[in-house]
């Protein structure tokens, strides 16, 4: 197995430590070696890449996309007038901006179909760059329930297992359920819970018969507490959250990923900037409660993953930085975010033990850039600085990927 060192680099190593002037030694897929500098020699004819004035992170990880949706104003006419070829087409299109931003991995929860796991597949074999894939295929919505333009409608606790089998079929990795509704869909109401606690009870013993975590899109108090009661292992979104969700949450130990992003760029834009106006309303008024939640979550100690819900309007993939950017300004010390980024989020979808922190023995999955985000959290979103973003030991994109 060929041997690379990365030297005299600053390593963040998604453990909360920061070592300067570090020596990580890459063979083969993995990291055989971090420490300082005088902490680690190297053998004779070892490539080596000189590290100074540049920071090495463990690549980044965005619990909450859909690659399917590329940010158009309005979503859900777009996603209804292509045809399931060219949605594949635009999401590997998405997959490959979003692994040239840094991020080595995203977790795709709700796409049209389940050409997803087509599209996982690819990138697996190499056939076409992207990130590792953990998808969900399908989220599972109440009839009329939000998110059906990518969902599976279902009715009853029987239903609902029977869909959860058929998605753990398909290739699932993680289930999504939908437990309040939502912003894009029309006709549904953040703060009204969807789906039953029964029918939520039901999806998650069913996916966890088959070892499968389950995210549940909540935006209201009420979804929320039934999601944590079912069971969930993470509150997507969480916007609305009163002290009993919280407290209730941090108790169960489940998992925020905020989505700052998604309201953020929704709640930007004025009308006639193509998105529906209902969906602006809703957007509007709830970018404060958003930030309160968020502020309540960090203050309690629940834990938090970052998600974008890259692919909303105007929240486009390879912008996925600017969560953290968002996070650092609601009260997160650029640590935080970046822990959030990496070994909390790795936590968070089950794969630990291969990424997430830069760690003898781990997945060679890293980010190598200029500059010091510890400092400035907004140089993550320059493309211009990354030197080279590497996956399972093999530079796949910067500089570095064409020499």
């Amino acid at each position: 197995m060929k041997s690379l060192a990365i030297r005299s680099v600053r390593i963040i190593d998604g453990t909360g430590r920061t070592i300067e002037r570090a020596t990580v030694v890459i063979r083969g897929a993995t990291i055989a070696a971090v420490g300082s500098d005088r902490e680690i020699s190297l053998p004779r004819g070892i490539t080596k890449i000189d590290g100074r004035g540049l920071t090495l992170l463990p690549g980044l990880i965005d619990c909450h996309v859909h690659l399917c949706l590329g940010g158009e104003p309005d979503v859900v006419e777009a996603i209804a007038q292509e045809t399931p070829a060219l949605t594949l087409l635009k999401s590997s299109q998405a997959a490959r901006k979003s692994l040239e931003a840094g991020f080595t991995t995203l977790r795709d929860v709700g796409s049209r179909d389940h050409s997803i796991f087509t599209l996982q597949r690819a990138i697996d074999s190499g056939l076409v760059p992207g990130p590792r894939i953990v998808a969900a295929g399908l989220a599972i919505c109440m009839i009329g329930g939000h998110a059906r333009f990518i969902g599976q409608e279902v009715e009853g606790a029987e239903q609902v297992r029977s869909v959860v089998r058929a998605q753990i079929a398909a290739g699932a990795s993680v289930i999504k359920v939908i437990a309040s509704g939502g912003v894009l869909t029309p006709g549904t109401s953040p703060d009204q819970a969807q789906m039953t606690l029964e029918e939520l009870q039901a999806a998650v013993d069913e996916a966890q018969r088959a070892g499968r975590k389950v995210a549940a899109h909540a935006h209201g108090s009420s979804g929320m507490k039934n999601a944590v009661r079912a069971g969930v292992h993470s509150i997507e979104h969480a916007t609305l959250m009163d002290e009993e969700a919280a407290t209730m949450m941090k108790q169960q130990g489940v998992f925020m990923v905020p989505t700052l992003s998604a309201l953020a760029t929704t709640a930007a834009c004025r009308l006639g900037c193509g998105i529906p106006e209902s969906a602006l309303d809703k957007a509007k008024s709830m970018t404060k409660r958003h930030k309160v939640s968020f502020k309540n979550a960090l203050g309690n100690g629940i834990q938090i993953a970052m998600g974008t819900d890259a692919g909303t309007p105007f929240n486009f993939h390879g912008e996925n930085a600017q969560e953290l950017e968002r996070m650092v300004a609601f009260g997160m010390s650029p640590m935080q975010a970046i822990l959030a980024s990496t070994s909390a989020a790795a936590h968070l979808i089950g794969i630990q033990d291969q990424v997430g922190t830069i760690e003898k023995g781990k997945l060679a999955d890293l980010l190598l850039f200029k500059g010091n985000p510890l400092r400035h959290i907004e140089l993550l979103r320059d493309r211009s600085r990354i030197m080279g973003v590497m996956q399972a030991g093999k530079w796949v994109a910067g500089p570095l990927s064409k020499t």
